[in-house]
């Protein structure tokens, strides 16, 4: 073990403010932290040059696979007990000994997308598990960005970053404070606005999609909001042989990002 590697002269590391959700929703509040914990997250997140990291508790495995993995770490592991990361987390947090404290990532202005972009839209999604992997496949489908409101969105730390899998590094969030509004933006901007839903008035097969497209996903049950699919320029539905209709959002985004991406080359400048 390397001789500048610590342990923690305390017994228990304070638990951060940006470690809990926010009781209504929402992104970090500025000065708050983002917690990463687990293999992928926090490995992704020392990895990334933007995100800007503030502490880092590890246990002895995991730090010996970071030196193995990573060449330059940036941020001196604290060597501790698998217990004293638990006991910063929810119950059933999955941390493989690994915890991070890091600053928020910058979101990124509608208006520095560029033309040829393809970009995911939320409508009220607010279930960190369903919003994280929809991130993961995100990043697996080059997505420039992801548009989600200030309100009605879960905090991009925690449950949401592991579910995430590393993905939060890969793309930025743009977060607005009306969807509408927004949606209205892009399509002045030359985006093609695809809405998803069961109920949709054409396969989503059938789309011609133009060059820079956003696709846009309602909350399970609810669906899409009225403004939301009025700002729209085609809802389309998925459709589906079997006896079930209707998909998990996080599955039916992977879908559609598989139909509307296979052979699309990935646009860089973000």
């Amino acid at each position: 073990m390397p001789a500048d590697w610590k342990r923690p002269d305390q017994k228990r590391a304070a638990r951060p403010s940006g470690g809990r959700r926010p009781e209504h929703g929402g992104p970090p509040r500025e000065l708050d932290l983002a917690v990463l914990y687990g293999w992928h997250p926090v490995a992704e997140a020392l990895r990334n040059p933007r995100r800007t990291k503030r502490r880092l508790l590890a246990t002895d495995n995991a730090a010996r696979r970071l030196a193995e993995e990573i060449a330059d770490l940036a941020l001196t592991p604290e060597i501790v007990g698998a217990g004293e990361i638990t006991r910063l987390l929810e119950p059933d947090a999955v941390h493989q000994g690994l915890y991070l404290e890091a600053d928020p990532l910058e979101p990124i202005d509608l208006e520095a997308l560029p033309a040829g972009s393809l970009v995911l839209a939320l409508d009220q999604i607010t279930d960190p598990h369903n919003v994280g992997a929809i991130v993961r496949t995100a990043a697996a489908f080059a997505v420039a960005a992801i548009v989600t409101t200030v309100r009605h969105s879960p905090a991009a730390t925690g449950v949401l970053a592991k579910s995430a899998s590393g993905g939060l590094e890969h793309v930025p969030f743009a977060t607005v404070r009306n969807l509408g509004d927004a949606l209205e933006t892009l399509g002045r901007a030359g985006f093609q606005r695809i809405g998803l839903d069961s109920d949709g008035d054409v396969p989503l097969g059938s789309v011609a999609s133009a060059p820079s497209r956003v696709v846009v996903l309602g909350a399970e049950g609810r669906g899409l909001r009225q403004r939301t699919r009025a700002c729209c320029d085609v809802v389309a539905r998925l459709d589906m042989p079997g006896a079930i209709r209707s998909l998990n959002v996080s599955n039916a985004a992977a879908i559609a990002l598989y139909a509307l991406g296979s052979g699309r080359p990935a646009v860089t400048g973000v």
